[in-house]
C-alpha cells in the first residue's frame, strides 16, 4: 500500500491537486497482532475530519484496532479538505488511520465511501473504486433482520449548506475554533486523570437554538427516508449520535447518527443478527478491563421519540 497518491485516480484532478496530493506512507504505529477484535456485521463512521487539529485520531485508531466487521461505510467528512485547502496538517495518526482501512479493504471487508460536504472533491469520482473503496453518493443497506436502510452523510438537508453556503464556512471556523480549545482541555484532563470530555458536545446541548436545529434535521432526514419507502436512513453531519422513530404514513421510519470522531467518538454498528447499537468509544474504553476487547460494551437501548 505504500506509494499510493490520490491524484492516481482518473478524471478531473484540480480539486486534489492542492489538498491531497500526497503519498500514503507505511503507518508509524502498525496494527496490533493477535489481538482480539469484536466482530460485527457492518460498521459506520463518519466525520472524522482528517486533516484539522480536532481529529480525535488516537481513540479512532484504538476503535479500528479492536473492532472488525464484513462491511464498513464511511459516511462522510472522512478528510476535511476545507481545511487542507487553506493549512497542509497530515500527522502521522492520521496517515495511520487511511492505512487501516486500506488494509481492511484488502482483506476483504466491504467499504462504501459516501463523500460528504467537507471532502466534497471525492462526489465527482463516484461509482468508482480504489484501492478496494467503493465511491457512492448514497447507498442501500439491508440489515440482517431485513430493513431497508438509507446511507447518506445528511448535507443535503441541512438548510445552511443549502441556501447559505457562506455561512455555513463562517460556522466552521468557529466550530474548529472550539475544537481547539477541546483539545487543549483534555490535555488538561489527561494530566489530572480524568476521561475523555467534550466540551462542544457539552455546549451543543445546552443551546437551544442548536437542539432546535438538531431536532428539526432530524425530522426533516427521516422524512425523506419515509418518502424513499424505506425503513429507516443513517446519516452523520451534525455530530450528534442519536437513535430516534419517527411516523410516516403510518409506519415506523428509523433515524439513526453515527456521531463523529471529533468531540462525541462515536460508531454505528450492526450485529450478526441485525440488532443496531451506537457505540461511545469514550466509554468503552473507560469500561475496558485491561488486555480485553470492548465485546461488553453497553447497548444503546432503542427508545421511540
Amino acid at each position: 500500500m505504500t506509494g499510493f497518491m490520490l491524484s492516481d485516480l482518473p478524471g478531473p484532478r484540480a480539486d486534489l491537486a492542492n489538498i491531497a496530493n500526497f503519498p500514503l506512507a507505511a503507518p508509524q504505529r502498525p496494527e496490533p497482532e493477535g489481538h482480539q477484535r469484536h466482530s460485527f456485521r457492518t460498521i459506520w463512521i463518519s466525520d472524522v475530519h482528517l486533516g484539522t487539529k480536532g481529529c480525535n485520531a488516537e481513540m479512532l485508531i484504538d476503535f479500528l484496532d479492536h473492532t472488525d466487521s464484513a462491511v464498513m461505510y464511511l459516511v462522510g467528512d472522512i478528510i476535511d479538505g476545507w481545511r487542507l485547502k487553506k493549512k497542509f496538517y497530515w500527522p502521522a495518526a492520521h496517515n495511520d488511520i487511511v492505512w487501516r482501512i486500506l488494509k481492511r479493504a484488502k482483506r476483504g471487508t466491504r467499504i462504501i465511501y459516501i463523500p460528504g460536504n467537507h471532502d466534497e472533491m471525492f462526489r465527482q469520482f463516484t461509482g468508482l473504486n480504489f484501492g478496494g473503496i467503493e465511491i457512492r453518493r448514497a447507498a442501500f443497506h439491508d440489515t440482517a433482520d431485513g430493513r431497508r436502510l438509507m446511507v447518506l452523510h445528511g448535507d443535503e438537508f441541512d438548510a445552511v449548506m443549502l441556501s447559505h453556503r457562506w455561512l455555513a464556512f463562517v460556522g466552521d471556523h468557529a466550530y474548529h475554533a472550539v475544537m481547539k480549545l477541546n483539545v487543549t482541555v483534555n490535555a488538561v484532563r489527561r494530566w489530572l486523570g480524568k476521561p475523555y470530555w467534550s466540551l462542544s458536545k457539552a455546549a451543543k446541548h445546552k443551546v437551544k437554538n442548536a437542539v432546535e436545529f438538531i431536532s428539526r434535521y432530524e425530522e426533516i432526514v427521516a422524512r425523506a427516508a419515509g418518502e424513499r419507502g424505506v425503513d429507516g436512513v443513517v446519516c452523520g453531519h451534525i455530530h450528534t449520535a442519536e437513535f430516534r422513530t419517527f411516523q410516516h404514513n403510518g409506519r415506523p421510519v428509523e433515524y439513526w447518527n453515527d456521531g463523529d470522531w471529533v468531540e462525541g467518538c462515536n460508531a454505528l454498528v450492526e450485529h450478526h443478527d441485525g440488532r443496531m447499537e451506537i457505540l461511545h468509544w469514550a466509554d468503552v474504553i473507560k469500561r475496558r478491563a485491561p488486555f480485553a476487547a470492548p465485546s461488553d460494551a453497553p447497548t444503546r437501548e432503542r427508545e421511540a421519540a
